[in-house]
């Protein structure tokens, strides 16, 4: 019963949630990794420990990359509340409470692995196996804060909330938990990625894409080290990855149909693909344009203004436009997507086609490091090499031309030049024409400088929310940023998310606030 209650910790299962049924289902032993006592079970327990359940939708529903096509057209209920800004009381796999109860049982999975290590032995003896638990404990409770937390503040990390950081195999159901600061969790999280990286290896991984290889650890490494304003450490280590993974060759997707550019996208043989993560979600469903998704999407409007169709240095709408990520869209006015991001079905019933939707999707990539690197430089002010990163984008996103378009190289004076003549957009815009990529910034515990600095951050900031497009990364920079924007809604008053709004917190799961951990302040 001990070892049994370690595997399934949880603070999700149990704990937390409260949940009587737990006693039933931990008296059952679900498989020989109730006794973990060698290397090999080990390694399998730590296939464990990667979360099937993500953020994506829920982050991509709260951004500034969907709006409102109208009363006409249908959401989910979950979308709703999403879109709103809403509490999701719902369980379903996208919302919060699947999130919290997932990635907490894949912490305490972590925990199991580091502890039979202990028990086996020196933990010297296994020293990627260690390394591979230290560090999918720290990205599941990364994933964790980006949800349940404010941006990262050094200004105010002692007042904002954290969230529970348990290191330990838990032991009694019934144990208390308190959230501590925001301090503290990023001093728990940056704890164990530099405990793991020097132990980080490929040796024994058979998929090593599908897990935290070397250069999936340092790809993490650096993008935390860039939410945490720690910019040379950010620089280091996606340096250490650029070394050996390469750009992928979007021109490879030109004359691809949605199906296959989907396939090809998250292949892991591509080069770029550094970690793939499988989880369920309705999230390609969704952006694909179901009818049944159809209200708050990724429509015409918001493709020509802001995001793929609208003015780059690549150029504009199709016709003109070098960036392929432009030329290759499908969909329909109200949902328009770049099919990188579509629906895996997993056939559970033949005969009834019932089964469970997936996503699949490369959690870290060649590209999303490449601008973390580039983003790190500019936040120094070492502008050429800031740039230099960024023509290296352009050279794997661009075709040579398109129409009148011509693949551009940047320089200082030409992103200054570019980037001077866009108008700032409206936080509520009352026409399309006062949308634009630019956005008033109001930096989280961080300054940019007006002029260069700023002009080139404004673009770095265009090219994450296009290569991202889908992932919900994008409201994490809207987080950082402090981006105010709006969410219409047909027939009432406009949503406005302002700088440093507390709604970015997503609200914890009922069941865990009614369990005594403290919840987020609306």
């Amino acid at each position: 019963m001990k070892i049994i209650n370690r595997i399934h910790i949880l603070l999700a299962a149990c704990a937390l949630l409260g949940l009587t049924a737990c006693n039933d289902y931990l008296d059952k032993v679900p498989d020989d990794r109730a006794q973990v006592d060698t290397q090999e079970k080990v390694q399998k327990l730590l296939v464990s420990a990667y979360a099937t359940h993500v953020p994506n939708f829920l982050f991509e529903m709260s951004s500034d990359n969907v709006t409102d096509n109208g009363s006409q057209y249908t959401a989910q209920p979950n979308q709703d509340e999403m879109y709103r800004f809403k509490d999701v009381p719902t369980r379903g796999n996208d919302d919060p409470y699947s999130l919290w109860d997932d990635m907490y049982y894949r912490v305490g999975t972590c925990n199991e692995a580091l502890a039979d290590l202990k028990a086996i032995g020196d933990t010297a003896t296994y020293p990627a196996e260690y390394a591979e638990a230290l560090i999918c404990r720290a990205y599941n409770m990364y994933q964790l804060a980006n949800i349940f937390c404010m941006a990262y503040n050094p200004d105010s990390a002692d007042v904002y909330l954290g969230l529970p950081y348990p290191t330990e195999p838990e032991q009694d159901v019934n144990t208390k938990y308190n959230r501590g600061t925001q301090k503290e969790l990023y001093a728990n999280i940056n704890r164990d990625i530099e405990a793991a990286l020097p132990r980080i290896s490929d040796s024994y991984m058979t998929t090593p894409k599908f897990h935290f290889n070397t250069v999936a650890a340092y790809a993490f490494a650096a993008r935390f080290n860039l939410m945490i304003h720690n910019y040379d450490k950010a620089i280091e280590y996606a340096s250490k990855v650029l070394k050996t993974a390469k750009m992928r060759d979007y021109s490879q997707y030109m004359n691809l149909g949605a199906e296959d550019i989907k396939n090809a996208y998250i292949k892991s043989s591509e080069n770029a693909n550094l970690l793939i993560i499988s989880a369920y979600s309705t999230n390609g469903r969704a952006l694909q344009g179901s009818s049944y998704y159809k209200r708050f999407n990724h429509n015409q409007d918001m493709t020509l203004r802001e995001t793929f169709w609208a003015k780059g240095p690549w150029g504009a709408s199709t016709t003109n436009n070098t960036l392929i990520l432009a030329l290759r869209l499908f969909g329909s006015d109200q949902a328009i997507n770049f099919p990188k991001v579509r629906e895996f079905w997993e056939v559970t019933d033949k005969i009834n086609n019932t089964g469970y939707a997936h996503i699949v999707f490369p959690a870290f990539s060649a590209e999303v490091t490449l601008l973390v690197r580039a983003e790190a430089y500019a936040m120094k002010k070492d502008y050429a090499n800031a740039i230099a990163d960024m023509n290296t984008w352009i050279t794997s996103h661009c075709l040579p031309s398109h129409g009148t378009g011509k693949r551009p190289t940047l320089t200082e004076e030409s992103i200054n030049t570019f980037m001077d003549e866009v108008h700032y957009a409206e936080v509520t815009p009352t026409a399309n024409s006062q949308r634009t990529i630019k956005k008033v910034l109001h930096p989280q515990g961080f300054k940019v400088a007006s002029g260069t600095q700023e002009n080139i951050i404004q673009l770095l900031l265009q090219m994450r929310r296009l290569e991202t497009w889908g992932e919900g990364q994008r409201f994490i920079d809207l987080k950082r940023y402090g981006i105010e924007f709006t969410h219409f809604v047909d027939g009432e008053d406009p949503i406005i998310f302002h700088a440093a709004d507390k709604r970015g917190a997503i609200q914890l799961p009922e069941d865990v606030i009614k369990a005594g951990l403290e919840a987020n302040p609306r």
